[in-house]
């Protein structure tokens, strides 16, 4: 078998504009054959349009050229980091992506190291293209809001448009699943669809806006949040549009009311400077025997540990400590240990510290620069049988933590406290707390700190209803996302 002529020009055809596996398998023939960049055009069977040289003239290879059967071909060296890079790349709308990607893995086999270099204008090109490409499926993972259209098989069903700038449509298909696996749902995008229904993702042909609801039952609910967590006082236009840019707002339910909510954004400032403020400061809590704050957490769990007049009838003996930075910006307080907490002495490992973590990462936040711990330090509970049932701590129970949890915060010193759940929010305030009233809203509290108040994440394993909580789970993590903004960057008290 000969080896390929290295001054013949090369035409290779891609079966579709994300066909990297075709331009893996072509790119490393050409490349063991020692086909130059320059030599080589790449294009996508039916596009149209595309401006692309007219290469009809030159030589056309319908199979990648074939290397010297008498020399084995060259080993291909590529650093993983170029690669990954690559293979994000190749998902941008440019045209000149598949060639950019051949060059560079060309020049890679000469320059070791080559993607360090962030002045090489084709490392800065390859950059530029992924960097939109991981803007593009943010965006994605974001704005796509999907429509009930029915149930079937005991499962509902969703569908969704949405409008990529970029290939991306089958690479967000894992996320979709991941998030929204209990529900049968459908993604139309102009290139392609997605599909989830319980067992398999299936990826087909694209479609048109027309082919999806445009409201559903779920709609009014968007809409009511959204009017509800607008605080007009913080709003910044232009960092809006940024984070949701103008193209999005077709799509979104809740974006048809922006105009208006900022059309009276004046005037409703001028009515919260005007109106009382509804605090919920920290109540006087009621200091135990040794009276002396302690100077550190492991001190202050130590004397909790010893304390006598702790309440004890249907508690566990085993005290749960808080976990965390003790400098965190971010403190957050939940019920009580529940059974795994107990068992494992930490707080948030069972069920709910799970949903809490899912929660978390996708607000931005990382669980370990987090401190978190409870308002009544042990796990109540009834035995039944071998289980041990979780009891909801009364009054006088929570009374009698809240002076150790005052302490715990003047340790800590966070910049802003999240309570999860009417028992936190009590102990914090000292007074029964209506969640649904104050839920996304950063409240001024003791000090300079700040106080938000939501769900606990165990009431969202509660909903039987898989609509209803998928709208409840967002509505968590958009308060956690509002606590991450206040604690980087919070407006004067």
């Amino acid at each position: 078998m000969a080896a390929a002529t290295l001054d013949s020009n090369y035409r290779i055809s891609l079966a579709s504009e994300v066909d990297v596996d075709g331009w893996r398998s072509h790119a490393r023939a050409l490349l063991q054959a020692g086909v130059p960049p320059d030599r080589v055009t790449w294009t996508v069977a039916g596009r149209t349009d595309s401006g692309q040289l007219d290469l009809s003239g030159a030589a056309a290879a319908s199979e990648p050229p074939e290397h010297n059967i008498d020399r084995p071909p060259p080993p291909i060296r590529i650093a993983k980091p170029l690669l990954a890079l690559i293979n994000t790349g190749l998902l941008h709308r440019n045209e000149d992506r598949f060639d950019l990607a051949y060059r560079l893995l060309c020049r890679a086999q000469l320059v070791p190291r080559l993607h360090d270099n962030p002045a090489d204008p084709d490392v800065l090109q390859l950059n530029r293209y992924a960097k939109a490409i991981r803007r593009d499926i943010h965006k994605m993972h974001a704005f796509v809001r999907f429509r009930k259209i029915g149930e079937g098989k005991g499962r509902e069903q969703f569908v969704a448009w949405f409008e990529p700038d970029h290939h991306i449509t089958a690479a967000v298909a894992p996320f979709f699943r991941n998030r929204f696996t209990g529900m049968d749902w459908l993604i139309v995008t102009p290139e392609a669809s997605i599909a989830w229904d319980g067992q398999a993702l299936a990826v087909g042909p694209g479609g048109s806006k027309e082919d999806v609801p445009q409201e559903d039952m779920v709609e009014a609910e968007w809409r009511t949040y959204y009017a509800h967590i607008f605080n007009p006082a913080r709003v910044k236009i232009a960092a809006m549009k940024s984070e949701m840019p103008m193209k999005y707002w077709k799509n979104l339910p809740e974006a048809e009311l922006i105009p208006s909510m900022l059309d009276r954004a004046a005037a409703r400032v001028d009515a919260m400077v005007a109106q009382p403020k509804d605090n919920l400061p920290l109540a006087d809590p009621g200091v135990p025997s040794a009276a002396e704050p302690p100077s550190s957490l492991d001190q202050l769990y130590h004397r909790l540990e010893r304390a006598s007049d702790a309440p004890r009838q249907n508690f566990s003996d085993r005290l749960v400590r808080g976990a965390g930075p003790q400098d965190a910006r971010i403190m957050i307080i939940g019920e009580q240990p529940g059974d795994q907490e107990d068992r494992q002495g930490q707080p948030f490992v069972g069920p709910a510290g799970q949903m809490l973590d899912r929660a978390l990462a996708e607000a931005g936040l990382d669980r370990q620069q987090l401190f978190l711990t409870n308002a009544v330090k042990r796990f109540k509970y009834r035995q039944s049988g071998k289980q041990r049932i979780h009891e909801t701590p009364n009054v006088g129970e929570i009374n009698y933590y809240r002076w150790w949890v005052e302490q715990e915060i003047r340790l800590v010193a966070p910049r802003i406290v999240i309570a999860l759940g009417a028992t936190a929010a009590r102990c914090l305030t000292g007074q029964p707390v209506k969640i649904a009233r104050h839920r996304s809203e950063i409240l001024p509290f003791a000090a300079d700190r700040s106080l938000l108040i939501t769900i606990h994440p165990s009431y969202l394993l509660r909903i039987p209803d898989e609509q209803g909580r998928q709208v409840e789970y967002a509505k968590f993590v958009r308060d956690l996302e509002l606590a991450r903004h206040a604690s980087v960057d919070r407006d004067p008290a």
